[in-house]
């Protein structure tokens, strides 16, 4: 079986990482199984769209994963939401025509998600998401529209949870086509935790685990209206008693808060993080302030307190199992979050069924029934 793995953005990467790793161990073990020194059970390409193209939001990521150099970098950077889409559709149809594939596998719900999966479908190739079935139903949200589109022309879907598969049972699609596999954020959260470290500024801030909040804000509706992105800053750093409050910024918000003028004695801002110094960032907070879905995962089994910024989440489990409330987009709901938070009433919460560190070795199983059973093919 041929793959064409597919990354994009930084959540992606972190996505794909556990997968590829998974391969490689089945590929291992069904060669000594079957005797074969140089037989492959599944051969992959990994395709970089190039969505990320800022090191910290992407290289970075490949270094710190352990994921092998992309087999091509399509450099499709920049732009508007049409034209990123258009340009990764144009340069993606050219990269599969050259290299041809079995199964294209996509993950998440960036625009990379979105173009080659339709690139892949109008190529007649099948096409599995990874992720597949969450919703938010919010369709303000770029993410919510590359989400549904996706789930629409896909072949195979990995779910990460039963609300997940309710979505997609409801749409219409065949159970057959439908796995639930867990979580894969997790199996590359679990596989790491142990390399967590300390980022550069942690000694220069004086930070002491459980006495800082770490901020992270990107999303349209927080960060592109400048008042009110001033409002939610302030209403988080005059709340919390004087602690520190860690802001890695992402460069969609650093255009717009550049531009505030806005100074707290216990507000950091910093560069994006790489992933094992941002992660060892959260393991160590007394909450996490987001508006990020994926954050939201990994603070969940990290049993840190999560507040989300957000009206809608397309991860209900974070709320209904895990650590993560979501209180709004208004700014005046966060001191009421905040005042739980310091009373010592946040919810303990719990780790969603499947969100083992396993996740990863299931979807290679099902890829190689896939391969060997031509009943799964619906």
């Amino acid at each position: 079986m041929n793959i064409s793995l597919v990354a994009g953005a930084r959540p992606n990467f972190i996505k794909i990482a556990p997968i590829i790793h998974a391969i490689k161990i089945k590929n291992e073990k069904l060669k000594i199984k079957s005797g074969q020194d140089k037989w492959s059970f599944i051969k992959y390409r990994l395709v970089h769209t190039g969505q990320h193209y800022d090191e910290k939001m992407s290289e970075t990521f490949f270094r710190e994963l352990n994921i092998p150099e992309p087999d091509v970098n399509l450099g499709c950077g920049g732009g508007t939401q049409a034209e990123q889409t258009a340009a990764i559709m144009m340069a993606f149809e050219k990269e599969l025509m050259a290299n041809p594939a079995d199964l294209v596998i996509v993950v998440g719900d960036v625009n990379s998600t979105l173009a080659c999966s339709i690139v892949a479908k109008k190529l007649n190739t099948k096409v599995a998401h990874v992720e597949a079935g969450i919703r938010s139903g919010d369709l303000t949200m770029p993410e919510e529209i590359n989400r549904i589109v996706t789930d629409s022309i896909t072949d195979y879907f990995f779910t990460t949870t039963t609300w997940a598969n309710q979505n997609l049972l409801k749409s219409g699609i065949d159970e057959k086509r439908i796995f639930l596999v867990g979580n894969v954020m997790i199996d590359t959260l679990m596989a790491n935790q142990h390399r967590f470290y300390p980022p550069p500024f942690w000694e220069i801030f004086n930070l002491q685990p459980g006495q800082y909040f770490v901020l992270t804000l990107h999303r349209p509706a927080n960060v592109d209206d400048a008042q009110k992105l001033k409002s939610m800053i302030h209403e988080i750093v005059t709340n919390i008693d004087g602690l520190p409050v860690i802001f890695p910024m992402h460069p969609r918000t650093f255009k717009v808060y550049s531009e505030l003028g806005i100074s707290y004695p216990n507000l950091y801002t910093v560069e994006p993080l790489g992933y094992l110094s941002f992660n060892y960032l959260v393991k160590h907070a007394k909450a996490v302030i987001t508006d990020s879905g994926g954050i939201t995962e990994e603070t969940t089994v990290m049993g840190i307190p999560c507040i989300t910024l957000r009206d809608t989440t397309e991860r209900p489990e974070t709320v209904e199992i895990g650590t993560n409330e979501l209180v709004g987009s208004n700014p005046k709901a966060i001191k009421a979050a905040l005042e739980i938070l310091k009373r010592g009433e946040w919810k303990k919460g719990k780790i969603p069924e499947l969100w083992d560190g396993k996740t990863a070795e299931r979807i290679v199983n099902v890829l190689i029934k896939l391969r060997d059973y031509s009943n799964y093919y619906v």
